[in-house]
């Protein structure tokens, strides 16, 4: 895995650790990253996004709690053998479930038509 495969947005209201720990869920469920895939240093992540080292840290060490991730000597963080990786399309668009409410708070926020918010949707799920 390479440093760019996370995206970091500092402007969001959700912490950076989060956005990670979030974006690794969601890479392991997906199978993008399966058993005994390394995961790019702490220093690695933090230089290229310009972030905290303590912040990747936090999310690493968050996910390893959760069992997403191990420790091994002399590879540094992987991705935890014992975790499942390609999960059912279900338990992955659960994992979407609170970004899909929150487009659609926004859409109603806003008072938008849902018709052009799906096309548009729909046209950056193609890219």
């Amino acid at each position: 895995m390479d440093a760019s495969l996370l995206t970091v947005q500092p402007a969001a209201p959700e912490p950076i650790y989060r956005q990670i720990v979030e974006q690794l869920r969601r890479l392991i469920a997906g199978g993008q990253l399966a058993a005994g895939d390394s995961l790019p240093s702490v220093r690695d992540v933090a230089g290229f996004h310009a972030i905290n080292p303590m912040t990747v840290s936090r999310a690493y060490g968050i996910a390893e709690s959760e069992g997403l991730l191990e420790r091994q000597r002399g590879k540094g963080m992987v991705v935890a053998g014992t975790h499942k990786t390609t999960q059912a399309a279900s338990h992955r668009l659960a994992l979407l479930e609170p970004q899909l409410q929150a487009l659609v708070r926004q859409t109603r926020e806003l008072e938008l038509p849902a018709e052009p918010v799906l096309r548009r949707l729909t046209k950056l799920l193609g890219e």
